[in-house]
């Protein structure tokens, strides 16, 4: 069994160039969520992984590999266990430790730029984690995207002033990072303003909110693309659609993701053509031009506004519960197109994908996204035959699963049509019991 091979790497560009023959690799994904669990499923699968590991994993990824009791943002203990267990890749899975620079980190350490990092090192990761920088290099390289912008704290009374000359409803987004809860949609002009003055005054989002995007609110059909680029040529992987509401009929609080559908029905050709001419080459374009080095997913979070698109957002990672439904429809081997990233070869590298459609739908606990227990015995996992359940927050506890987050479970059918996919996933959902667990039954109706 070889290992990775030779690899050459550039700290400056963060490039590598690794000898193209088959090898088993040592491989750690950083997360513990939804989507580190379906990264592990389609990992382990690879004939080129020898050892797969998951820092810190759940109680789901120890079936695919080893789960090991490391925080995402812990650096040094990371490095400790790569070189100690000779990792060979590591994929990054949550935007975190991404934003706080673990690529930037690996590259500054001698004993490990040999080993390829898969997300954007800091300066690429501000795509999102910052939402003004991200605005500045759309308007830049031309990539269609909402009128917006920016104010600070002793710039409100500029931002009070600018929000009366504004069409409602209207968006205030936070800078930062905000675990997904940074971004309001204001209906009047009052609500607007309160909300302004306490996201820069009162700290609403923490440090997240020292500065607030004020962005025009567009009518549209949200979907999701995702992107796998080497910094230099890129790879468009499947479309996605998520549900953020928790109530039925997308009513209520916004959640990190109730469900999600693959393929998008309304991405057409014709549609996706316009996504890649339009918005991926450009933002690949514009990373080159910036001098950005860039190896790793871009989430392209879109609006559909009349047969257009329009970017709401960029995430520097793969989606959640989106990936759930992305990679079971990926029948090739996805540590290949890991390694084209690696070795700066993508271009070429090719994959296959199913023609059936994958319907995800995520179990939460009671309350959720407002304030629910843990501790909950999960019951009849056994029982689910035709669907995959990927874990997100889970724990293994005097050997049993229980609960360990809002978001618990997340299942996964891949069938010939969108509706039995719906139907399947709906129903699995059903077979898995916990006290107070609760899923939407319409994720994807709307689309029927």
């Amino acid at each position: 069994m070889c290992q990775s091979g030779p690899v050459y790497s550039d700290a400056d560009s963060g490039k590598y160039r690794q000898k193209k023959y088959l090898c088993k690799m040592n491989i750690l994904i950083i997360g513990s969520g939804g989507r580190e669990s379906a990264f592990a499923w389609k990992i382990a699968q690879s004939k080129q992984t020898a050892q797969l590991y998951i820092a810190p994993g759940n109680a789901g990824t120890g079936q695919y590999g080893q789960n090991v009791p490391i925080q995402v943002s812990d650096f040094e203990e990371i490095a400790d266990f790569v070189l100690d267990k000779q990792i060979n890749m590591v994929l990054v899975g949550p935007e975190e430790p991404l934003v706080k620079g673990i690529h930037d980190y690996f590259l500054e350490r001698a004993d490990l730029r040999h080993i390829p990092v898969i997300g954007p090192q800091r300066q690429g990761a501000q795509l999102e984690g910052s939402k003004d920088f991200a605005k500045q290099f759309m308007v830049r390289h031309g990539v269609p995207t909402a009128a917006s912008r920016s104010f600070n704290r002793s710039t409100l009374a500029e931002g009070l002033a600018y929000l009366e000359t504004q069409k409602l409803p209207i968006v205030l987004k936070a800078d930062g990072l905000a675990a997904g809860k940074g971004v309001l949609i204001c209906a009047t002009l009052d609500e607007a303003k309160s909300e302004l003055k306490a996201m820069l005054e009162d700290a609403k989002f923490g440090e997240a909110s020292n500065k607030v995007v004020i962005e025009e609110y567009l009518t549209g059909i949200e979907l999701s693309v995702f992107v796998l680029t080497d910094g230099n040529t890129y790879k468009v992987l499947p479309s996605a659609k998520d549900y953020k509401r928790i109530g039925e009929g997308d009513t209520g609080l916004n959640t990190g993701g109730m469900g999600s559908v693959s393929p998008v029905p309304f991405a057409d050709n014709v549609f996706m053509d316009k996504v890649e001419q339009r918005i991926i080459v450009p933002t690949i374009e514009g990373l080159k031009r910036d001098g950005i080095p860039y190896k790793g997913f871009i989430f392209i979070g879109l609006m559909n506004v009349e047969g257009n698109p329009y970017v709401i957002e960029y995430n520097v990672r793969m989606g959640d519960p989106e990936t759930e439904s992305v990679l079971p429809r990926i029948e090739s081997d996805l540590v290949d197109l890991l390694q084209g990233v690696a070795a700066g070869d993508l271009f070429e590298r090719s994959f296959t994908l199913s023609s059936k459609t994958a319907a995800t739908v995520v179990v939460v606990s009671g309350g959720y996204p407002g304030t629910y227990e843990s501790g909950k015995a999960i019951n009849n996992l056994e029982n689910v035959k035709d669907s995959i359940v990927f874990h997100a927050g889970t724990r293994e506890e005097k050997g049993g699963v229980q609960t360990a987050g809002g978001r618990v479970l997340a299942v996964t059918a891949l069938e010939d049509t969108l509706f039995e996919a719906l139907q399947q996933a709906t129903a699995d959902a059903g077979r898995i019991y916990f006290e107070g667990k609760y899923f939407r039954k319409d994720i994807g109706f709307d689309l029927l």
